[in-house]
């Protein structure tokens, strides 16, 4: 069963039910994504590395090496 076809049979049972109808798949997409970055920043300040910038400097770093 695929995401679409959940979806509007929880909608439908839902209606069948009285309730309000559950959010669409991908709604709150955003705000996850958002939550996760914010988690991910706290953790690196908590382990005392830098929060933002780490794969951009990291490449930087290889690929500035001279041998």
């Amino acid at each position: 069963m695929s995401i679409t076809q959940q979806y509007l049979l929880d909608t439908y049972r839902a209606r069948q039910h009285g309730e309000p109808a559950p959010p669409a798949p991908g709604t709150h997409d955003r705000q996850v994504v958002r939550a996760w970055r914010d988690h991910r920043r706290f953790r690196a300040v908590l382990a005392e590395r830098p929060a933002r910038g780490r794969i951009r400097r990291s490449l930087s770093r290889r690929l500035h090496l001279t041998p």
